[in-house]
């Protein structure tokens, strides 16, 4: 299990970034032999993007499972390194052609992805006593003091004073 770091955190990103959200959705639960072949097909993409992280332009990503489906969120250096792995992936264009064959438009399982293109400093987060996640895991993990005090100084504007947290009993 991942360390938990006391106290309040932030991400720091150099650059623009892209968040990727895909994931799948049981529509039939008795079609088993439709969806176990798509929820297993996401492990050989991910560890070919972790073994290739540098290479690629993947950043990092986590995963979380709903009561009917797995969704992942993924960090990105750009959009194009992320429509090159979905062109040109091994993993990913063989999970693909197999969903394309295998599961088409038959509504036994369904996927989805979203994107969005995040320019240099337009974003926050923050992290009260948790491991390093999300963002702040894909960049720098930074203390939340400071200009990175509130959301909106993190977002670069002037804002209202932090709320003071009070002190551990």
């Amino acid at each position: 299990m991942a360390k938990v770091i006391a106290g309040r955190y932030t991400a720091q990103m150099e650059g623009s970034f892209v968040v990727f959200v895909i994931g799948f959705r049981i529509n039939k639960w008795w079609a088993i032999h439709k969806w176990l072949p798509v929820m297993n097909s996401m492990s050989p993409m991910l560890q070919e993007l972790y073994r290739n992280k540098e290479e690629l332009g993947f950043m990092d990503g986590s995963y979380h499972f709903s009561g009917r489906g797995l969704t992942l969120i993924q960090y990105w250096r750009s959009f194009e390194h992320l429509e090159h792995y979905a062109r040109h992936g091994a993993n990913h264009l063989k999970a693909w052609r197999d969903f394309n064959r295998k599961v088409g438009t038959g509504g036994d399982v369904g996927i989805f992805h979203e994107t969005y293109l995040i320019p240099e400093g337009q974003y926050e987060c923050v992290y009260n006593n948790m491991p390093t996640y999300g963002l702040a895991k894909a960049g720098a993990h930074v203390p939340a003091t400071g200009r990175k005090e509130t959301a909106s100084r993190r977002l670069g504007r002037e804002g209202e004073p932090a709320i003071p947290t009070p002190p551990n009993p």
